[in-house]
């Protein structure tokens, strides 16, 4: 089977100067927490849907793959993925697939939907995401990429709506968190920040998206900034508001 190939150009998301900066500036954090890491994966999850999870992963895929590193970013989203919308491809062969051994990963991967970044998309929707993911064969395919792969972003599902990105969190380096500003909810925040918590799960971040800077914004887009530990700013264009 021929391998899925984006006929996208090979340039970032994120095009305004504010959110190239942003984005920079989110990958040297990132950078500096996976420094000392045992693991390369890194999960991307939100509070609640349509905080810019997915394109927050996607631009943070691509911006890392900008240091020269091969980068490999998952559609782990098998109940509203959102990868293959952004860049323009089919979502068919893909996680759920490999999962479920029913195709290899060679079969499924993109490569070069950006230079220096491969994608993996949802595949067909299953009825047990949270079992594909919590499965050994999830662990197995993790550990596999990261012999090919400098680092691994991974998509997952809002956190306080379903336990996806939680199976998750013992197979990787740890969690970003998206939120997104006059929309998460203190409550909705904490209780994902709980969430985490109880799994001894690693955070490490978070970002706000749509965030004001001194009354006023800069279009669609704002100043994005990344806070460590528990604290949180950013900001991001949105894919069908994910």
């Amino acid at each position: 089977m021929a391998k899925q190939k984006s006929n996208l150009p090979t340039r970032p998301i994120a095009s305004t100067f504010q959110i190239v900066e942003a984005y920079k500036a989110i990958r040297t954090n990132l950078l500096f927490a996976l420094a000392t890491a045992n693991s390369k994966v890194v999960i991307i999850s939100s509070a609640e849907p349509n905080a810019g999870k997915s394109t927050a992963a996607s631009n943070l895929a691509i911006t890392m793959a900008q240091t020269g590193a091969r980068v490999l970013l998952i559609d782990a989203d098998m109940r509203k993925p959102s990868q293959h919308k952004v860049f323009r491809l089919k979502k068919a062969n893909g996680l759920s697939m490999i999962l479920s051994g029913l195709m290899t990963y060679e079969e499924c991967v993109c490569r070069e939907v950006a230079k220096g970044l491969d994608l993996i998309t949802c595949g067909t929707l299953p009825p047990n995401p949270s079992e594909l993911l919590g499965s050994e064969a999830m662990g197995n395919f993790l550990s596999e990429m990261q012999e090919h792969y400098d680092y691994i972003f991974v998509d997952t599902p809002p956190l306080c709506v379903v336990s996806d990105a939680l199976v998750l969190s013992d197979k990787a380096a740890g969690i970003v968190l998206v939120c997104r500003q006059r929309q998460t909810t203190y409550e909705e925040l904490q209780h994902a920040v709980d969430n985490v918590k109880d799994v001894q799960g690693n955070l490490l971040g978070a970002v706000i998206t749509d965030m004001k800077e001194n009354g006023r914004t800069y279009g669609k887009y704002d100043r994005y900034k990344y806070y460590k530990s528990y604290d949180y700013s950013y900001t991001s264009a949105t894919v069908d508001g994910k």
